[in-house]
């Protein structure tokens, strides 16, 4: 059985609308690997230049916060459900959050700066 992967609207341009997708991987990193393989742009938008989930994606494992699982490295089961979700902020955090998962790079840094 597959892992359930649901997908914000600001990634759905990603995986042609769909609002969830099967996928499968040991850990979070290789879920997201075989995400990016049949979905271009997706890993990319959640993980930094650096390799680090990005601060303003959220990700859960069965409701679970992935950054108290090991984040990328957290366990991923046959059957588990993955929800991924732009964190919730106002003024220029919410920006920055929007602006990751469509790829603007910039909006984030600014975010970054202002910090």
């Amino acid at each position: 059985m597959p892992v359930e992967v649901h997908i914000p609207t600001m990634l759905r341009g990603c995986t042609g609308g769909a609002r969830t997708v099967e996928g499968s991987g040991g850990t979070l990193a290789d879920l997201l690997g075989d995400l990016e393989a049949r979905y271009a742009g997706v890993r990319d938008r959640m993980v930094t230049e650096t390799g680090a989930l990005r601060r303003l994606v959220l990700v859960y494992v069965n409701d679970h916060d992935v950054r108290g699982l090991g984040g990328l490295q957290a366990t991923i089961r046959d059957g588990d459900t993955v929800t991924i979700s732009p964190a919730l902020a106002g003024g220029a955090m919410g920006l920055a959050a929007a602006a990751a998962l469509n790829g603007l790079w910039a909006m984030e840094t600014m975010a970054h700066e202002k910090d």
